[in-house]
């Protein structure tokens, strides 16, 4: 059986749609119309694509051993009605694993961005980094937090060997943070 694609937006359809679940574009009319020259056109696109509940999931077809170099995942399937996590490379979305993940709780293997994340480099408003942690509640080897653990600590209150905060300050974590906003400077150029 061929398959149908939304005449409005490419999504594939299935037979019995009569909206399509995407863009809302009437199917049927615009199949009279004529309308349906761009369902070639589509079909690549659509090879990417699944049906969601509610949300958008794009999956890039390059891959890297087996994961998608992107995918963007928000919302859940309509099949299964379970939420999508994005898992790629790059992972963006509600919840994502990736190397570079930006997602609302997620693992970026590299880097996470995201309101719960964790990875070697993390910025969030939970931050669980390994090297280095921004955020509300951070750790890391560099922590940067209101509230923070690390071994170099720069926070409101903090836990660890080297800690600048409003109640201590310790000369080496003094150092390491003026060398470290310098080498941002300097990679900035804001001088």
């Amino acid at each position: 059986m061929k398959k149908r694609f939304c005449p409005g937006c490419g999504f594939e359809v299935k037979r019995r749609d009569r909206v399509c679940p995407r863009c809302g574009v009437q199917i049927e009319e615009a199949f009279e119309k004529g309308e349906s020259r761009l369902a070639g056109f589509f079909e690549n696109r659509a090879k990417t694509e699944r049906r969601l509940a509610w949300g958008y999931e794009y999956k890039s077809e390059a891959e890297i051993f087996g994961w998608p170099v992107i995918h963007v995942a928000f919302g859940k399937d309509a099949e299964t009605g379970k939420i999508i996590v994005a898992k790629g490379i790059i992972a963006i979305g509600q919840f994502g694993v990736g190397l570079f993940t930006i997602a609302q709780i997620g693992l970026g293997l590299i880097f996470g961005l995201g309101q719960c994340v964790a990875g070697i480099v993390a910025v969030g408003q939970f931050a669980l980094g390994i090297y280095f942690g921004l955020g509300q509640f951070a750790t890391g080897l560099t922590a940067i937090g209101q509230f923070a653990l690390g071994r170099y600590v720069l926070s409101q209150m903090g836990l660890g060997e080297y800690v600048w905060s409003t109640k201590r300050r310790d000369p080496e974590a003094v150092e390491h943070f003026t060398n470290l906003w310098q080498a941002v400077v300097g990679l900035m150029n804001w001088r």
